[in-house]
């Protein structure tokens, strides 16, 4: 039987998170191993990235360990020796520093996401009773700057749609001919994405058999995952009905018949995360340049035009894949604002007199 999509990503990030750990310091193989049940692979791929960066650090950096000459002889006890101070000259020195001849540039968020990778290991062996001390825990997070949130508005949704079912609209004969291969699969793409505010990884793994023209209903592999059915409206519907029909025949056309994914590329292979990056990208450019808009956005566009007709948080939550209704009003602002311009109108100074 074939692997199914998840599958194939789950063992394609195990032998990713393999290669990282040959490169780490064989003591933090425990750590890995200590965390494996309560972390998924990504966030572990992301500790070993950020780890492999920190020790490089700390035998290039800083005196006390230049005897040491590779990353693989950083011990334990070299560990036990790392002080408050080598960890914040270390977050200083991410503004811009050179590892294996690429300069990887941190901004506030980099240098959290790599604080809090470098604490969670500190606190592993610390609470294994394998350090004296607990000195990363002793180091500021970076104070984090609320980031600009960016969406489409009403007008901007309406010309994205518009654009995306236009034959011609790119300077070349090349792109147009490209776009015309492309354009019922991206216009169900599209319209698939910011009428059902799914994940981009959602929207890959998409199989044929996911879909339910009938109840115009769909099952989607969450996060973890979980599998939940969503709806979409019947603009969506009308997209993937014109789009089924045209991947069914070039599939024919190839002589393919065993081939599950929803969305395919040219090449009538399961289309990528990227390739859907690039799409939206494409797209959006013609609606407004100077808003660079991802997949992501269009999950944002959904979730404020979502709240805004049913004034429900948990509602949003739930169809977002959110598990914490906090995440649903970090992410999405303008609901925030919504929420807080509502409850105003609730609270009234002063009765009208008749």
């Amino acid at each position: 039987m074939a692997k199914t999509y998840y599958e194939e990503f789950n063992i394609a990030n195990a032998q990713k998170l393999e290669a990282l750990l040959t490169e780490l310091p064989e003591f933090t193989e425990e750590f890995f191993v200590g965390i494996a049940m309560r972390t998924s692979v990504l966030t572990r791929i992301n500790y070993a990235t950020d780890l492999r960066i920190f020790f490089d650090y700390l035998i290039r950096r800083v005196r006390k360990f230049k005897d040491v000459s590779a990353v693989s002889d950083f011990t334990l006890s070299h560990l036990n020796q790392v002080q408050k101070r080598d960890i914040e000259a270390f977050l200083v020195a991410l503004e811009a520093y050179d590892f294996n001849g690429k300069i990887l540039k941190n901004t506030e968020k980099g240098k959290a996401r790599k604080l809090s990778s470098v604490r969670s290991m500190f606190k592993y062996f610390y609470n294994n009773e394998e350090l004296d001390e607990n000195v990363a825990s002793k180091v500021s997070m970076p104070k984090l700057h609320d980031k600009e949130i960016i969406r489409l508005d009403d007008e901007e949704v309406v010309r994205l749609l518009d654009n995306t079912e236009r034959e011609e609209k790119f300077d070349t004969k090349h792109q147009n001919t490209y776009n015309l291969n492309t354009r019922d699969r991206d216009i169900a793409l599209i319209t698939l994405l910011v009428g059902t505010g799914i994940r981009v990884s959602e929207c890959v793994g998409l199989n044929i058999d996911d879909i339910d023209l009938e109840k115009n209903a769909f099952v989607v592999t969450r996060k973890g995952g979980n599998r939940s059915v969503l709806y979409f409206s019947d603009e969506v519907n009308d997209a993937l009905s014109i789009y089924l029909p045209t991947r069914a025949a070039r599939l024919k056309k190839a002589g393919i018949d065993d081939e599950p994914a929803l969305f395919l590329s040219l090449q009538n292979r399961r289309i990528t995360v990227r390739a859907v990056e690039n799409v939206v990208k494409k797209m959006t450019r013609t609606v407004n340049p100077l808003k660079s808009v991802s997949p992501h956005k269009l999950r944002s566009t959904y979730g404020t035009a979502l709240y805004r007709q049913t004034k429900d948080i948990y509602v949003v939550a739930e169809v977002l894949g959110h598990r914490d209704v906090n995440t649903t009003k970090k992410h999405y602002a303008a609901i925030s604002e919504d929420i807080k311009r509502s409850a105003a109108k609730q609270v009234v100074l002063r009765e009208e007199k008749d």
